[in-house]
């Protein structure tokens, strides 16, 4: 989970570089939070093998690691 943490803030980082684009924050806490849980808690609940629980569970910390660095983000730019 600790891996997911982390890929999650290089994400947000990553993100935040490319796009440029104004998007509503409702609109962005959304497809930060909801994607990654959603799709990471459909594999563990569908997991068959050790490897694949693994992976959800790493999907699903992917959510607070790109979450907590747009919040830092948006803290550093005093918005």
């Amino acid at each position: 989970m600790l891996v997911g943490a982390a890929i999650g803030f290089i994400a947000a980082t990553a993100a935040t570089v490319v796009v440029s684009a104004t998007v509503r924050p409702d609109v962005v806490i959304a497809l930060v939070v909801g994607v990654p849980s959603a799709l990471g808690m459909v594999m563990v609940l569908l997991s068959h093998r050790r490897w694949m629980t693994a992976l959800g569970a790493s999907v699903v910390a992917v959510a607070p690691g790109w979450f907590g660095a747009l919040v830092a983000f948006q803290a550093v730019h005093g918005a």
